[in-house]
């Protein structure tokens, strides 16, 4: 099967859990996650299968939405609830203190990978560094926040939807909006809603998509790879210029017709005449051309 399998994982699994699942469910090798979701974390976790594995990266880093809780007044060396307590503090801060430190992460940030996360050290894992209790300078990472929005606050819960960019882990943001406001804080509850525009009301569990495979019918839950670039401008290429899309060559724009204007390294979904997506190319203004990003080829 080739497409993308949309996963609500459930609390419990790693992401590699749930590829592994899959291949013994679907008796399918290509197979690879989009986007990690942590073991205690919830919801959409796309699944790339055959060739759309060539697009792993390409949706691990679209932007994402979640639905999160932190507890303030804690501090954890994970981050999350889940870890071993450092600190606990009173709660002294009023709703409006806490909208104010919450809205002032939007925009972006530089935020410092946790310990425990995958992000790699000298070639190491720093969750395996975490786990042996060693802990390493770990360079900022310059995140996206797009928008936050505050659902509830009980305190010492506090509620929130958060859109942002790739590479932004939520119990960081969470464990530095505690450090803002001075008493600590720690992710209680992660679910991811959204990524690259799909919708966790898609997404079906690991149960449905077993019941599915039994029935004959897992190939109705499998979206086409071109819908993940249903955002993108489309270009075509004219038939007597596709050897060149073929060989991953630069396309100059009079070899095909879009619908619209390419900004300065805007990429774009590149088809052929027969309207199947082959690649994905940036615009480069200075040269006037669409070069090669990410080839698909699925011809």
């Amino acid at each position: 099967m080739d497409g993308i399998l949309l996963i609500d994982k459930e609390a419990g699994f790693t992401s590699h859990d749930v590829v592994a699942v899959l291949r013994g469910i679907l008796h399918q090798k290509k197979i690879g996650h989009a986007g990690t979701l942590d073991p205690g974390a919830t919801g959409l976790l796309p699944v790339c299968l055959g060739k759309a594995t060539k697009c792993v990266n390409l949706a691990a880093d679209a932007d994402k939405c979640y639905s999160a809780v932190l507890k303030l007044g804690i501090v954890t060396d994970t981050q999350d609830i889940g870890g071993t307590v450092l600190q606990e503090k009173a709660v002294s801060v009023s709703e409006e203190e806490v909208r104010t430190a919450v809205n002032s992460f939007v925009g972006g940030y530089d935020q410092i990978p946790p310990m425990y996360s995958a992000k790699k050290v000298n070639g190491q894992k720093l969750y395996d560094l975490a786990r042996k209790g060693k802990v390493v300078e770990r360079q900022p990472v310059h995140v996206r926040i797009n928008r936050i929005r505050i659902d509830r606050i009980a305190f010492p819960e506090v509620a929130m939807t958060v859109s942002c960019g790739k590479g932004t882990y939520i119990r960081t943001l969470c464990h530095d909006i505690g450090a803002r406001l001075g008493c600590g804080a720690a992710m209680l509850e992660l679910r991811r809603t959204a990524v690259a525009g799909f919708g966790i009301e898609q997404a079906a569990t690991l149960e449905e998509v077993r019941r599915a495979a039994e029935a004959g019918a897992a190939e109705e839950l499998i979206i086409p790879v071109n819908e993940l670039f249903a955002g993108y401008k489309r270009f075509t290429v004219s038939p007597e210029h596709e050897k060149a899309l073929y060989n991953g060559n630069a396309l100059f724009l009079h070899w095909g017709e879009t619908s619209d204007r390419f900004a300065d390294g805007e990429q774009a979904a590149v088809f052929d005449h027969q309207g199947e997506l082959q690649a994905v190319y940036s615009f480069s203004e200075k040269e006037g051309r669409l070069k090669p990003f990410k080839m698909l080829l699925t011809r």
